[in-house]
């Protein structure tokens, strides 16, 4: 029997990293210093008040160990924009529009070379959120950082603030069984599940292929399949919230399909099933790859780790559906309704004629 695969065989433990985010809450402790009012609760992550009825959202994010792809395949020029979405597509799940960030590099040697290349994506990623990058900070630090090489090691850090007025605030409450979930497509993997996909993809961690292979279904090399960037939705989202009345999203990264449960806490007694899949090449060829290389990987842990097609989702009312898959069709990013509010309190995912229960 094969043995089964999952996000915490590549390092990735779920539980304990679910334990110690219980530590987090201990930082409640310092919104007494909040001088402006009180801490919004939102259901991933909280804004506070800033002035009149403008509250900021201030959001910090990495590319995780994509930077070793990014070694491996001796290019630098994008995943500056992966660092850049990560930051942008999680503020802007609050309503809020980014309106400055700033960027920390840590690496083994800031090459002047590198460095050029590293700031050619966060540029591309700011022109496409239309946000400046007005701080930043690039430090050598040889013994705490390792890469592949002893010169090329390095990792990379955004940081990003947004504004949002009150009224335009999305809070993950009154969602009710019925609503759409409407999908923006990724661009594939994303920044997420890397782990997981080195460990099968890559000869380097113990995988099938050379970094520039192209397996059968593929029509690029491996290495520059993962490495294609990150999605940036932050324009049509905050077209679309102008627009209509949006009551969640989710910005679809690590644990996949398992970040909707956070909305129960904020609309309670709510499931979510969705029906509407059209990956990309590479979860495919990850799944197969994993069986050639004795190992099991189940439809249920590719949804408990990727995006599977769909990056970003949004949950309006069902009567606001047509209005907005009309407004995203003005954007690149292929919207569809992908399921809808249930009331079971599960989520349930139908794929390949199949029923899979995530929770």
């Amino acid at each position: 029997m094969k043995k089964k695969i999952t996000y915490s065989d590549a390092g990735v433990n779920r539980e304990q990293r679910t334990e110690s985010k219980k530590a987090l809450k201990k930082l409640q402790e310092t919104y007494k210093y909040s001088s402006q009012g009180a801490v919004m609760h939102l259901p991933y992550g909280n804004i506070f008040p800033f002035i009149d009825d403008i509250f900021l959202d201030l959001v910090i994010e990495g590319v995780g160990t994509k930077v070793l792809v990014a070694q491996l395949a001796n290019k630098y020029d994008t995943i500056g924009i992966d660092a850049v979405a990560m930051a942008v597509n999680d503020v802007i799940r609050s309503g809020a529009k980014p309106i400055a960030m700033a960027d920390n590099i840590h690496a083994i040697a800031s090459d002047p070379n590198l460095v050029k290349d590293w700031l050619k994506g966060i540029i591309v990623g700011a022109k496409k959120a239309e946000c400046p990058v007005t701080s930043g900070e690039i430090g050598d630090v040889a013994e705490i950082i390792k890469g592949l090489t002893p010169d090329q090691g390095f990792d990379m850090i955004v940081s990003v603030i947004g504004q949002v007025n009150k009224n335009n605030i999305i809070t993950g409450k009154n969602i009710k069984p019925g609503d759409s979930i409407i999908g923006l497509a990724s661009s594939g993997l994303h920044s997420n599940g890397i782990s997981l996909a080195r460990k099968i993809l890559f000869k380097r961690w113990g995988g099938k292929f050379e970094g520039f292979d192209i397996p059968d279904n593929l029509d690029k090399p491996i290495v520059q399949e993962v490495l294609e960037p990150t999605k940036i939705y932050v324009k049509p989202v905050l077209k679309l919230n102008e627009e209509i009345k949006i009551k969640a999203v989710v910005h679809i990264t690590g644990d996949g399909y398992l970040k909707f449960g956070n909305l129960n806490r904020f609309s309670p007694g709510i499931g979510f099933e969705f029906s509407n899949f059209k990956p990309h090449p590479i979860f495919s060829t990850i799944q197969n790859t994993a069986q050639d290389l004795g190992y099991t990987l189940t439809d249920k842990e590719m949804f408990r780790t990727f995006n599977m097609g769909w990056g970003f989702a949004i949950i309006i009312d069902k009567e606001d559906r047509e209005k907005g898959l009309d407004i995203l069709e003005k954007s690149d990013n292929n919207p569809e309704e992908i399921g809808k509010i249930t009331d079971n309190n599960k989520i349930k995912i139908v794929y390949k004629n199949k029923k899979i229960i995530l929770t």
